[in-house]
């Protein structure tokens, strides 16, 4: 195999979670432009046009679910649709995120659950599912999005570093359990991106003036900045990578 070949996700079915904007988007798109064919899956299908008509027009095929990833059970017809109109799943991306933030000693206990429902339960879930599927294929490539809250503490979001730290967590240990099935798990950490997540930080000039002045490449990510990641991690070029924890954050762990 030629190292670019190794690159290529020519014949294999990727399954992205929270596909409809964002980091998700970005790298639904980045794998459809590396070969793969695309499920992409948000809470509703309207909102997955856009980029579900943004990868058939690269010659992929696309299908849209609609799920709420904090529901297990819709997490399980998620994996049984995906299927069925995919024959297979390469390749899981975990993705599907949301966060909330309040003082901790204020913090309401609903958000807590919801946080972690969809940080980290849909990440357990969603693995859970397709990694069956996987075994059975005796090949796969897991991939969630971790933080650079899977690493330090942040400020007024308790849940979120719980659910982000308990993520670069969950990959190790199934990248142990699974490793024997030649399925590889892993994890993508993203530093600061301009996203509708971080809306709020980037509106607080001080907050986007503290954090600029600590990544060395000077901006935000975009979403185009995690394809070249995800796409390694999913293709043959990462087989011999599980367990690890991708930092892609413009240098801020560095400095």
């Amino acid at each position: 195999m030629s190292m670019l070949s190794a690159f290529s996700l020519e014949g294999k079915t990727a399954l992205v979670t929270g596909a409809s904007t964002g980091l998700g988007r970005g790298m639904a798109e980045g794998l459809a432009e590396a070969g793969a064919d695309v499920v992409v899956v948000s809470r509703s299908v309207e909102r997955l046009e856009p980029v579900r008509d943004a990868i058939r027009a690269m010659g992929r095929t696309c299908e849209a679910i609609a799920t709420d990833v904090g529901d297990p059970v819709a997490i399980r017809d998620m994996v049984v649709k995906a299927k069925e109109v995919t024959g297979s799943v390469d390749i899981l991306v975990a993705n599907a995120g949301t966060t909330y933030r309040s003082p901790a000693e204020d913090f309401p206990e609903e958000e807590w659950r919801r946080v972690i429902d969809v940080n980290l339960n849909a990440v357990w879930f969603s693995a859970q599912e397709v990694g069956r599927l996987m075994i059975d294929q005796e090949r796969g490539k897991i991939v969630a999005t971790a933080s650079l809250l899977t690493f330090q503490g942040g400020i007024t979001v308790p849940a979120y570093a719980a659910s982000k730290g308990a993520v670069g967590q969950l990959v190790k240990a199934l990248a142990n359990d699974w490793a024997r099935y030649n399925i590889q798990v892993n994890a993508i950490a993203p530093g600061y991106f301009a996203t509708d997540l971080t809306g709020a930080l980037r509106d607080d000039e001080t907050r986007s003036r503290q954090i600029l002045e600590r990544i060395p490449a000077d901006r935000w990510g975009l979403p185009e900045d995690l394809k070249g990641a995800v796409v390694y991690l999913a293709s043959d070029a990462s087989n011999y990578v599980t367990g690890h924890v991708l930092v892609v954050d413009g240098g801020w762990m560095g400095r």
